[in-house]
């Protein structure tokens, strides 16, 4: 496998959103912060390999660790989020004029087809 260096915030983003795991320890962090034994509990892993997944994940900044006592929790931090939305969002706009155009598309269709079907009645 080649491994390649991502160096601008939106490829970290997406590149750490790439795996499952670590996809569903942002979900887990949406619902406030987790030790790391926390975040290992769902899962058939040991504690380095969930801190491995946190590391990718702070290094996207998607995720910050906090310090209380001998704990070092991990809280969701979703502003990198916004950047990976605005990208989508760009896309959602051309899928929607394409819906929108297959609308009218099938809607003059069906126009025309009702058209046909009156003419051939009387």
């Amino acid at each position: 496998m080649v491994k390649t260096v991502v160096d601008d915030p939106l490829s970290r983003t997406f590149a750490a959103l790439a795996d499952p795991t670590r996809r569903a320890i942002l979900a887990r962090l949406a619902q406030g912060s987790a030790t790391v034994g926390d975040l290992a509990a769902p899962f058939d892993m040991s504690f380095a390999a969930v801190s491995k997944h946190l590391r990718v994940l702070e290094g996207a900044g998607l995720v910050a660790r906090g310090r209380e006592a001998q704990y070092r929790p991990a809280m969701l931090d979703a502003r990198p989020l916004v950047a990976a939305s605005a990208w989508i969002e760009d896309y959602h706009r051309f899928w929607e004029a394409g819906f929108d155009a297959l609308d009218d598309l099938l809607a003059a269709k069906g126009a025309e087809q009702n058209d046909v079907d009156r003419k051939d009645a009387e």
